[in-house]
């Protein structure tokens, strides 16, 4: 059930992927009681992927519209593209966000390196949907943030549509089979998956942390809002 303004405690945007169908059914389900999702969507992936500098002004655009709605803070929420263009470009991204709006912006890449450190993790098994190339961008990327890749799979799925119908206990069959004693994290990549509605399942199995983009993505902007709430079925990481 919806709240009555007068209940909401917080409120948080998130632009992603025209085609996500994802983030915002998990926001629904886990935020706390009182907090708000508000989202806007870009086309930027598959066939509407586009270059930094021409992605950066649609990012400005949808985060002013988010503005509008009152929102306290701003994650670009798209796991592939935060990462794409390394360290500077997220920084890129965030900046765009904060020079539109005023307001304190992540991305899911900050999000996921802000994870990692509350879990103090550094070995990383990386497990993704994406052709090879995307997937290949987010090993740079966490490389380059200081990340050991003690294990990478990506399981090259057909598009969103595939992402999204990949049910949860195939997550729980491809984790099974990437358990890794080295690792001090594993890393479900990708905002239109459904990972983490067996993520608990999956830390069980593993004996370790797991942790997923949306999973991640609504933990740093419940943070970034006051909001420090431990949230149930987000495993270790907002326990």
């Amino acid at each position: 059930m919806s709240q009555p303004a007068s209940t909401v405690r917080a409120r948080y945007g998130l632009i992603v992927p025209s085609s996500n169908r994802m983030a915002e059914p998990h926001a629904a389900c886990f935020n706390p009681d009182g907090v708000v999702a508000h989202t806007a969507r870009l086309r930027m992936t598959g066939p509407h992927v586009m270059g930094l500098d021409e992605l950066l002004p649609k990012v400005a655009a949808a985060a002013e519209m988010l503005a509008d709605a009152t929102c306290g803070s701003i994650v670009f929420h798209c796991t592939a593209n935060s990462m794409a263009s390394g360290l500077a470009g997220e920084k890129r991204i965030a900046e765009a966000i904060e020079k539109a709006t005023g307001l304190t912006a992540a991305t899911t890449a900050s999000a996921t390196m802000a994870a990692f450190e509350a879990l103090n993790a550094k070995r990383v098994v990386l497990v993704s949907p994406y052709p090879r190339g995307s997937h290949e961008h987010e090993i740079e990327f966490l490389e380059e943030a200081g990340c050991e890749i003690v294990g990478e799979r990506n399981l090259g799925l057909a598009g969103s549509e595939a992402y999204s119908a990949m049910p949860p206990s195939e997550w729980v069959e491809t984790l099974r089979g990437m358990k890794n004693d080295k690792a001090d994290v594993y890393f479900a990549s990708c905002a239109n998956i459904r990972a983490i509605e067996a993520l608990e399942e999956m830390e069980e199995m593993l004996d370790a942390p797991v942790v997923t983009s949306n999973q991640l993505v609504i933990w740093q902007a419940l943070r970034l809002a006051g909001i420090n709430d431990p949230i149930p079925g987000l495993g270790r990481l907002a326990a």
